[in-house]
C-alpha cells in the first residue's frame, strides 16, 4: 500500500518526506527538486506495542508500515505534459491515496510557483490537471462502449456512467466527490481514475500556528488555513496541520529530546504521527496483535479480512491448516496482564472461519497441517 505526496513545488514536500522517513531527500527552494520519486517504509505509530511489550518483555517489536512516495511537484498543464506533468501523473497512477501538502503560512523568502499563498486555487490547479487526464481515460472508455453493439446492457450502462462523469469533470468535480453506486464503481474497476483516489490534506502551517492547531481555533486565526478546511469538508476528505519544519527537526531528536521538544511545544503527539495514522486508515488498513516471546507485533490487514487470511499473513501454513482464532481484545488483556489470565476470566473467545478480525484483536491462531 503506498500514498503518494503531492503538491505543487516549494510547499513542502520534501521537508514533510523527510522528517516522515529520515531518508535525506533533496529540500531545495526551487521547482522541481525532487524529479525521480523518493519512497520510504514508514512504522505506524502504535501505542499498544508498547504497552504489551511492557507485558511480555519480548526480544524484539515490530510496528505495521506504510509505504509513502514523494512526487515531483506539478504545474499548471501537467496534464498536456508541461513541467513534469508526465512524470508526475505516471507515479501518482501507481499510488493508493495521496497526501497533498498546501502551503497555509506566509513567508516572503520561500517561492510560491503561483506568486502567493491560496490554498484552494493550489488545490485546484493540482485537481483540475488529475481530472483533466481523466477525462481522457472516460472519453476513450466512452467511445469503446459506443461501438458496442447496440441493445448491449452492459454498453449502455457504460455510456450512462461515463456521461455522468464527463459533466461532472467539466463542472471541475473530481470522481472522489461525485456520488457512485456500487454497480458504477466496479464499471470503473479497470479504470484507474487519478482524481478518485482518496485524500488527506496536510496543511503546512508556521511554527507561530501550532498553538491554535492544537487548540481547534486554527481555522479562526489562519484564513489560509481556514479556506483549505471548508474545501475538505466541502469534498469529504481528511485534513492535518502540520509544520513540516518543525515536524523535520523533531524526526532528528532521540525519543527522549523529542518528547521534551513536543512538551515545549504544547503537544501530546507529532502531527505526522497522526498523519501517519490516518493515511493509514484512509487506506482502510487495520491491525491485529500478537504478544509474546520472541516478538509483539502489529500485523496489517484491509478491514473486513476474515480470521483465516488474517492467520497467512504470518505464515501460509498457518491459512491452509486453520483451526480457529483465539481472540481477545487490546483493551481486555491489558486490563487483565496476560493472555492467560484473560482466558481464565473467560475473555478470550475461539473464533471460526467466518469471523471478521477487528482493529486491535490479540490472536493467537490454532491451526495444524
Amino acid at each position: 500500500m503506498k500514498l503518494g505526496i503531492v503538491g505543487l513545488p516549494n510547499v513542502g514536500k520534501s521537508t514533510l518526506f523527510n522528517a516522515l522517513t529520515s531518508a535525506g531527500a533533496q529540500a531545495a527552494n526551487y521547482p522541481f527538486c525532487t524529479i525521480e520519486p523518493n519512497v520510504g517504509v514508514v512504522p505506524v505509530p502504535d501505542e499498544r506495542l508498547d504497552r504489551l511489550s511492557e507485558i511480555y518483555h519480548p526480544v524484539k517489536q515490530t510496528h505495521a508500515v506504510i509505504e509513502f512516495v514523494d512526487i515531483a511537484g506539478l504545474v499548471k498543464g501537467a496534464s498536456k505534459g508541461e513541467g513534469l506533468g508526465n512524470k508526475f501523473l505516471s507515479h501518482i497512477r501507481e499510488v493508493d491515496a495521496i497526501i497533498h501538502v498546501v502551503r497555509c503560512f506566509e513567508n516572503g523568502d520561500v517561492t510560491h510557483v503561483e506568486g502567493g499563498v491560496d490554498p484552494e486555487r493550489d488545490v485546484q490547479i493540482i485537481d483540475m490537471e488529475l481530472i483533466l487526464s481523466d477525462m481522457e481515460l472516460i472519453e476513450r472508455k466512452l467511445d469503446r462502449a459506443k461501438k458496442k453493439l447496440k441493445g448491449d446492457k452492459t454498453a449502455e450502462s457504460e455510456i450512462a456512467l461515463c456521461e455522468k462523469l464527463l459533466a461532472g469533470f467539466n463542472d471541475g468535480v473530481s470522481a472522489r466527490s461525485m456520488e457512485l453506486t456500487d454497480d458504477e464503481k466496479a464499471i470503473l474497476s479497470d479504470t484507474p481514475l487519478l482524481s478518485m483516489k482518496p485524500v488527506i490534506y496536510a496543511a503546512n502551517i508556521s511554527e507561530s500556528d501550532i498553538p491554535f492547531a492544537e487548540d481547534g481555533t486554527l481555522a479562526d486565526k489562519n484564513e489560509n488555513y481556514k479556506k483549505l478546511y471548508d474545501y475538505a469538508v466541502a469534498e469529504g476528505s481528511g485534513i492535518i496541520p502540520i509544520c513540516a519544519e518543525i515536524e523535520a527537526e523533531l524526526a532528528e531528536l532521540d525519543p527522549e529530546e523529542k518528547q521534551v521538544f513536543l512538551e515545549d511545544l504544547g503537544l501530546s503527539e507529532s502531527s505526522l504521527s497522526k498523519l501517519i495514522k490516518e493515511s493509514y486508515k484512509l487506506l482502510g488498513l487495520i491491525s491485529f496483535l500478537t504478544a509474546g516471546q520472541p516478538e509483539v507485533r502489529a500485523w496489517t490487514i484491509k478491514r473486513g479480512t476474515l480470521a483465516p487470511e488474517a492467520a497467512g499473513k504470518i505464515h501460509s501454513d498457518f491459512e491452509k491448516g486453520f483451526i480457529r482464532a483465539e481472540v481477545v481484545s487490546y483493551e481486555e488483556l491489558i486490563a487483565c496482564g496476560s493472555f492467560a489470565a484473560a482466558k481464565e476470566k473467560g475473555l478470550v473467545r475461539s473464533e471460526g472461519k467466518d469471523y471478521e478480525m477487528k482493529d486491535g484483536d490479540v490472536v493467537l491462531f490454532r491451526f495444524n497441517v
